[in-house]
């Protein structure tokens, strides 16, 4: 296993650009998961560092939709110490690049994106819900 540093907790801002982006890669968290994952593989216990307002259930459910994309490998090994580790993919890798893309614009557009959804209306009530 090659040396890589460790996430640090503030890895992502509260509010990251990411979580203002018009369109979703996967589910919520599937940006910020990727991105954890650029330097290297990451065993779960990493991940959560600077993920740390996820949940381990929607954690493992992120993990879990991007292996079945084919966007990140999951890889069980014998040695207690690196027991499970989370890899990308060739095409996990590949949305490196996008993603850090739309990160750049969304930080470009912060302010008018906020206004936005400070000013937008309340979306509406779900029938089903009553």
């Amino acid at each position: 296993m090659t040396h890589r540093p460790p996430l640090p907790p503030d890895f992502f801002d509260e509010l990251c650009p990411s979580s203002l982006l018009p369109f979703r890669f996967g589910d919520k968290w599937a940006p910020m998961v990727l991105r954890c994952m650029g330097d290297g593989p990451r065993r779960f216990f990493e991940l959560r560092v600077p993920l740390g307002r996820v949940t381990p259930k929607s954690l493992t459910q992120s993990l879990r939709g991007l292996e079945r994309g084919g966007f990140v490998l999951r890889t069980v090994r014998a040695d207690p110490k690196l027991r499970v580790e989370y890899a990308l993919t060739p095409p996990g890798r590949s949305l490196l690049e996008p993603l850090t893309a739309a990160c750049r614009w969304a930080s470009e557009h912060w302010d008018e994106l906020l206004d936005a959804r400070a000013t937008a209306p309340p979306p509406p009530a779900d029938p089903h819900l009553r």
